[in-house]
């Protein structure tokens, strides 16, 4: 396998980056700006790729992430605290910010030559992003199959679309990664600030896998009201 990794920067993307680069060939990692507020997660993916000595690609299309109107991540609109799975988190929603991602990385894969394009998409993204669920991974894999006939063969590479975080958690723990050097927080603030959903479910997944977690939280103790621990 040689595979371009889309790369956030946050717990997710960065452990499979890391289990690429141990278990195949990482032929670089690509991140995306599109506007969103907690911009400061790229400098994460940036540090990821200079950790694993492989090209980092960072894609502008901020243009694109103004006009996706309506989401807390993109517009002037509050980041709710409170658990994942939660319907006040559909506010996060960015409409179609997946499909676009994989396009740019796909075409960009088939100029470097890899065979496959990662995304760390996993089951506890099912509850409102529709672009994380299988349906979505399989039928875009169709799709691009059909839009390189002939000038690229290309798999779409999602191993954690199944499973859940605290799993993902544990299989990062195994490869020894220093969480410390991810983001997740949607505030994006200075520290994690230990409410909104992606820090609740941070929090969460590394209680459930058993394992210390690193993160430097402004709330450290809510997700066990949001998680009812």
């Amino acid at each position: 396998m040689k595979a371009l990794v889309i790369c956030s920067g946050g717990m997710d993307s960065v452990t499979l980056a890391h289990k690429i680069a141990q278990e195949h060939q990482l032929v670089g990692l690509i991140s995306f700006d599109y506007g969103q507020r907690h911009k400061k997660e790229l400098d994460f993916a940036r540090a990821c790729a200079e950790e694993l000595n492989t090209e980092f690609i960072l894609m502008d299309i901020s243009n694109i992430g103004h006009q996706l109107t309506g989401s807390a991540l993109t517009d002037d609109v509050d980041v709710p605290d409170g658990h994942y799975a939660e319907d006040t988190m559909k506010i996060t929603v960015v409409p179609n910010r997946n499909a676009i991602m994989l396009t740019i990385a796909y075409g960009i894969a088939a100029s470097r030559g890899a065979d496959t394009v990662a995304t760390a998409v996993h089951g506890g993204d099912h509850f409102i992003y529709p672009d994380c669920r299988p349906a979505f991974t399989e039928s875009f894999e169709t799709m691009q199959r059909h839009a390189l006939e002939g000038v690229a063969d290309i798999r779409l590479y999602t191993p954690y679309v199944n499973i859940s975080k605290a799993e993902i958690a544990v299989e990062g723990l195994r490869l020894g990664i220093d969480y410390r050097k991810t983001w997740s927080c949607y505030k994006g603030g200075e520290r994690h600030c230990g409410r909104c959903g992606t820090c609740v479910e941070r929090r969460e997944a590394f209680y459930l896998a058993q394992g210390i977690d690193p993160t430097d939280y402004a709330d450290p103790e809510f997700w066990k009201v949001a998680c009812n621990v």
